[in-house]
C-alpha cells in the first residue's frame, strides 16, 4: 500500500490542530475601518538644509512615535511607507483635528538672539539667517540666526507656579551640546540694559515666536545661565504649557511634514461591518455548502466539510501571521470561500471523466486529483497574480484585501487537494459506499451533460454573432463612460468625504440645501435613511464642523462616522497607479498563458478580459457608482476570476488538442467549451452565493464591491466560450500551430465531459 494516503492523512491532521490552536488563543489585528480609530499618512519634505531621504524619514518616524506616546496610543502601529511617506495609526483617537496638530506639526524648536525693535516707520531689510517676527504680543522683533535647536534639548515638562498664581510655565532640560549654547546665548544678551530689545532671548516654534523673556538683571556679562535647566513662562493655559512639553520633549522633526491622507472611522460603523459581513460569510458558507451537496453528493459532504476546514485554515493563517484585517480585506476572505469550492469542481468533474471510462471509484478519484492538477494549479496562480498586483501597486485598506485574498488561495489548495482528497479517499474504500456509487456524485454525468452529448451544438459556427453582441456591448459600456463620465471617489480625486449619521432621517436634497447655505454649494451629497456622506474639495477640520452643525438644525443629533481626507498629489498617484495596475495585470496574464499554453491562447483571453474589463467599468458609469480603491480590488479581482475560468478551458483545448491531431481546432475548441460548461457554472454559481449575500448585507461600499464582481463574473463566463474561444480559432487561423504532443502514449480516448448535474 502506497505511504502516500498516510502521508497526506498525518499532514491534513497537522494543519487543522494547528490552525484550532491559533484561532482559539490569537486574536486578530483590526483594521481603523473595523476597529475606530485615525489614521494619517504623512510625506516629508525637503527643507531648506535637509533633504528629505529614507534616513530622514526614518528619523522623523522616531519622533512622531514619542508624539504617538504622548498622545496616550501606546505602541501606536507607525510605519515607513515608501522613501518619503510615514502611516500612523491611532487607535480610538476619534479627534482628527487634535491628532494632526500634535502628530504633524513640525515643531522646528529654535533659541534666538534679538538684534533690535525694528523702527515701525522705517524700512529694516534682515540680513542672512535674520527674521522680523512679531512677539507674543504681537511687537516686531528682529532676530538673528538659530544659536540652539532643538536637538539641544533633551526633555520639557509642563508645571504650575503655585506661589505666583498658578500661572503654568514650561521646564527645558537641555543636553551637553545645548547647556553650553544657551549660556553663551544669555551670557552675550546680558550685556546690553535692562530694558533694551537685545537682552531678549525670542524662542520660535515653527516660525512663530511663542515667548521672547528678557535675561534677568543678576545675570552676568558673557557668564549667561548655567545649570542644565530653563523655564518658558507665559500666558500658558494648562492644554497649552502640556502641548508645547509635548512638541518640545518629542523632539523636532528633522524635515518638514505634509498630511497627504487621513482617515477616522467611528467603532460602531466598523462593528457593523464585521457583524455584516460575519453573517454573508454564514449564509454564503451554507448556501454554498447546500449547493455542492445537492450536487456532488456524498463527495460534495466530504468538499463542505473540507470548505470549513478551509475558513479556519484561512482565519489562522490571517491571525497566526499577524496580517491586518479590513474591510475589503474580510469581503476578500468572505469571497474566497466561495472561490475555494473551485478546486473541488474541477477535481469531482475530472473523476466523473475517470469514471466514465472505467468504473472504478478508488482509481476514477486518484487520476481526478492527479489529472487536475494541471487546471487547479494554474487558475489559482493567475488569482494569485492579481492579488499579488493590489498589495504591491495599492494602498491602504485594499492592500488587505489582497493579503486576505492570496491567503485564501493557497489554503483553498491546501484544503483541496490535501483534507478534500484525504476524506474522499478514506470513504470509498467502504465497501456500502464502493457497492453503491451512484451516492457518491462521482457515477453518473447528469441530465445537462447528457443532453450535450446528444444534441453536441456546435457554439463554434455563430462566432462572427458572439463578436458583434460583445462589440456592441463594449460600445455600450463606452458610451456610457464618454456620456455619463466615471464617479471617480475621493481617493483618485483628493478631497474630503465624510459620512454622517442622523437621529431624524432627511432627504439628499434636503441634506444638499443645507450644506450649500453653510458656504459649501459645490459639494457632492447623498443621503441613504440616516446616513448622509459629503464630499467637497480641500477642506479644513473647522469647516467640516461647520457642515456637521448646519445638518444638526434639521437632522437632530448627527455623529460623524467617517471623515477621509486625500491629498490632491496623493489622488492623481493613487489614480495613476490604478491605470498601471490594470495594465500590468493584463500584461502578466498574457505572459503567463502565453508561456504556459500559446501566445495565441494568451492574447483570445486578453481580448476577452479588455471586453470584460470595460463591461463592468460601463455599467458603473452608467449606474453612476463610485469608483474608488474598493472598486480597483473588485477589477483585479474580475481579472484573475476571468484568467482563472479561461485558464481551465484553454487546458482542456490543449489537452484535447493533443489527443486529436487530425481534428479541425474549431472543432476541439468547441468541445472543449461543452465539456467544460458543468465545471464554470458550479463555480460561478458558488462564488454567486457569496457575493449575493455580501451584496444584501454587506453595507454601501461592500455593496458595490459585490456588484462589481457579479457582473464580472457573469460576463466573464460568458467570455470565456463566447469570446476567447472563438477569438484563439481566428488568430489560430491567421498563425497556425502544431497541436501539443499528448501527456501519454498510445491514443487518448475522447473525453465523455465533466458530468455535473444542475
Amino acid at each position: 500500500m502506497s505511504r502516500a494516503p498516510v502521508v497526506r492523512a498525518i499532514a491534513a491532521l497537522a494543519v487543522i490542530a494547528t490552525s484550532l490552536y491559533i484561532a482559539l488563543t490569537m486574536s486578530p489585528r483590526l483594521g481603523l475601518d473595523l476597529r475606530g480609530g485615525t489614521q494619517l499618512v504623512l510625506e516629508t519634505q525637503d527643507s531648506p538644509t535637509v533633504k528629505a531621504d529614507a534616513a530622514a524619514t526614518d528619523r522623523t518616524l522616531e519622533v512622531l512615535r514619542r508624539r504617538a506616546d504622548g498622545l496616550g496610543v501606546a505602541d501606536a502601529p507607525l510605519a515607513r511607507s515608501g522613501e518619503r511617506r510615514i502611516i500612523v495609526e491611532l487607535p480610538g483617537v476619534q479627534d482628527p483635528t487634535k491628532a494632526a496638530e500634535v502628530i504633524g506639526k513640525t515643531a522646528q524648536l529654535t533659541f534666538h538672539p534679538v538684534l533690535g525693535a525694528p523702527d515701525p516707520g522705517a524700512e529694516t531689510k534682515p540680513g542672512k539667517g535674520e527674521q522680523i517676527l512679531p512677539d507674543d504680543r504681537g511687537v516686531p522683533l528682529h532676530i538673528g540666526p538659530a544659536a540652539l535647536t532643538g536637538d539641544g534639548v533633551g526633555g520639557a515638562e509642563a508645571g504650575i507656579d503655585a506661589q505666583q498664581g498658578g500661572g503654568w510655565f514650561v521646564t527645558v532640560d537641555f543636553r551637553d551640546q545645548g547647556r553650553a549654547a544657551w549660556a553663551k546665548l544669555t551670557g552675550e544678551a546680558a550685556c546690553n540694559e535692562p530694558g533694551d530689545p537685545r537682552r531678549r532671548i525670542a524662542i520660535v516654534l515653527d516660525s512663530k515666536v511663542i515667548v521672547s523673556p528678557q535675561v534677568n538683571e543678576d545675570v552676568g556679562c558673557k557668564v549667561g545661565l548655567p545649570g542644565n535647566t530653563t523655564q518658558i513662562t507665559g500666558t500658558f493655559t494648562a492644554e497649552e504649557a502640556s502641548e508645547l512639553a509635548l512638541l518640545i520633549k518629542g523632539g523636532s522633526l528633522p524635515v518638514p511634514v505634509e498630511i497627504v491622507e487621513q482617515r477616522t472611522v467611528g467603532p460602531t460603523l466598523g462593528a457593523a461591518a464585521i457583524q455584516a459581513s460575519a453573517w454573508a460569510a454564514v449564509i454564503g458558507i451554507a448556501l454554498t455548502a447546500l449547493f455542492i451537496i445537492v450536487i456532488y453528493r456524498l463527495v460534495g459532504l466530504l468538499a463542505a466539510i473540507a470548505l470549513a476546514c478551509y475558513a479556519l485554515i484561512s482565519y489562522a493563517a490571517l491571525v497566526g501571521l499577524g496580517a491586518t484585517l479590513t474591510l475589503p480585506g474580510l469581503a476578500g476572505f468572505v469571497l474566497a470561500i466561495g472561490m475555494a469550492v473551485d478546486a473541488n469542481v474541477l477535481v469531482f468533474e475530472r473523476a466523473r471523466e475517470e469514471y466514465a471510462e472505467t468504473p472504478n471509484l478508488g482509481g476514477s478519484l486518484e487520476k481526478g486529483f492527479r489529472n487536475a492538477w494541471s487546471a487547479v494549479a494554474d487558475s489559482n496562480i493567475t488569482t494569485l497574480l492579481a492579488a499579488g498586483l493590489l498589495f504591491f501597486l495599492a494602498s491602504g485598506p485594499v492592500r488587505g484585501f489582497g493579503v486576505t485574498l492570496s491567503i485564501g488561495v493557497i489554503a483553498s489548495l491546501i484544503t483541496a487537494m490535501v483534507i478534500t482528497r484525504v476524506l474522499a479517499q478514506w470513504a470509498v474504500r467502504f465497501k456500502a459506499v464502493s457497492a453503491r456509487p451512484r451516492m457518491t456524485g462521482l457515477s453518473d454525468i447528469g441530465r445537462v451533460r447528457a443532453w450535450l452529448n446528444i444534441r453536441k451544438p456546435n457554439l463554434m459556427n455563430r462566432r462572427a454573432v458572439y463578436f458583434a453582441i460583445t462589440g456592441l456591448l463594449v460600445a455600450a459600456s463606452v458610451a456610457g463612460v464618454a456620456v455619463r463620465g466615471l464617479n471617480f471617489g475621493v481617493e483618485f480625486t483628493g478631497g474630503r468625504l465624510v459620512e454622517y449619521s442622523t437621529t431624524t432621517p432627511m432627504s439628499a436634497d434636503a441634506a444638499r440645501e443645507l450644506v450649500s447655505k453653510a458656504g459649501f454649494p459645490n459639494a457632492v451629497v447623498q443621503a441613504s435613511g440616516e446616513d448622509i456622506s459629503v464630499r467637497t474639495g480641500q477642506i479644513t477640520p473647522a469647516e467640516v464642523v461647520q457642515i456637521e452643525k448646519a445638518l444638526e438644525s434639521e437632522g437632530g443629533q448627527v455623529t460623524k462616522e467617517r471623515d477621509e481626507l486625500i491629498g490632491p498629489s496623493l489622488g492623481d498617484e493613487l489614480r495613476r497607479n490604478a491605470l498601471i495596475a490594470l495594465g500590468v495585470a493584463l500584461a502578466a496574464q498574457l505572459a503567463y498563458l502565453a508561456f504556459r499554453f500559446r501566445w495565441t491562447f494568451g492574447l483570445a483571453t486578453v481580448v476577452a478580459l479588455v471586453a470584460d474589463a470595460t463591461i463592468v467599468i460601463g455599467a458603473f458609469a452608467w449606474l453612476g457608482k463610485p469608483v474608488d480603491g474598493v472598486f480597483l480590488a473588485s477589477m483585479l479581482t474580475v481579472i484573475g476570476y476571468s484568467v482563472n475560468d479561461k485558464v481551465v478551458v484553454f487546458d482542456r483545448v490543449r489537452e484535447l488538442w493533443g489527443a486529436r491531431p487530425k481534428s479541425s481546432f474549431a472543432e476541439v475548441v468547441n468541445t472543449s467549451i461543452l465539456q467544460t460548461v458543468p465545471r464554470t457554472v458550479n463555480t460561478g454559481l458558488g462564488a454567486l452565493f457569496i457575493l449575493a449575500a455580501l451584496a444584501v448585507l454587506g453595507g454601501d461600499s461592500l455593496t458595490d464591491f459585490a456588484v462589481a464582481l457579479l457582473i464580472g463574473i457573469i460576463v466573464g463566463t460568458l467570455s470565456s466560450a463566447l469570446v476567447a474561444g472563438p477569438a484563439a480559432i481566428e488568430l489560430e487561423k491567421r498563425r497556425p500551430g502544431t497541436a501539443p504532443q499528448p501527456k501519454r502514449k498510445g491514443p487518448a480516448p475522447a473525453r465523455q465531459g465533466s458530468g455535473a448535474v444542475l
